[in-house]
């Protein structure tokens, strides 16, 4: 499956939106997308744009990883629930962890993104060498599609209008056969 498009930019924000915890739309009717997972798409927009054009692929790298950390926090507010015991609220767990859990379909993209996390804190600490260009520019193109799989599954999980964009060639290809396919597999 290819990611078709996201929503459009200037989509009304749902009313009223569906919050962690809440109650599901009624039968027949998908829930609505809520304001903090708007929120988190439209800060991996940008973290996105920043990190295209950031020179340094440290500073690329560092900025696509926060964009795939938005991305997984809008998913995380439209599926997340509460820990209900103490001991699993006191636990500290990585976004990663928690995206695994509660969307499957997207474990192969949670996987790949925290596999770079080590490698972005030494980017962050100014370590020299820590990112290479093609390292910095592979994450820039997964996270853009991993934002534009999550806005679209939103989006349609929602009932929200989106635009569908004809696939450019090329798109979708394997960077070193590590990359998640858009429908969530490997390629």
């Amino acid at each position: 499956m290819k990611v078709n498009g996201p929503p459009s930019e200037t989509s009304p924000t749902p009313d009223p939106p569906v919050t962690p915890g809440s109650h599901p739309a009624p039968a027949g009717h998908p829930p609505a997308v809520s304001t903090a997972a708007l929120s988190q798409l439209a800060q991996a927009h940008q973290a996105l744009a920043e990190a295209a054009v950031l020179g340094p692929p440290h500073e690329r790298y560092v900025a696509a990883h926060r964009a795939a950390l938005h991305t997984a926090a809008a998913v995380l507010a439209v599926r997340g629930r509460p820990e209900t015991s103490e001991r699993a609220r006191r636990r500290i767990r990585s976004a990663w962890d928690i995206l695994r859990e509660i969307a499957p379909e997207l474990a192969e993209w949670s996987a790949y993104f925290a596999s770079g996390a080590s490698r972005r804190a030494l980017a962050e600490a100014g370590v020299h060498g820590a990112v290479s260009g093609a390292h910095a520019d592979e994450l820039l193109r997964t996270a853009q599609e991993f934002r534009l799989l999550v806005e679209r599954t939103l989006t349609i999980d929602s009932g929200l209008p989106h635009q569908r964009r004809q696939a450019r060639p090329g798109r979708g290809s394997p960077a070193r056969g590590r990359r998640p396919s858009a429908s969530g597999g490997r390629q």
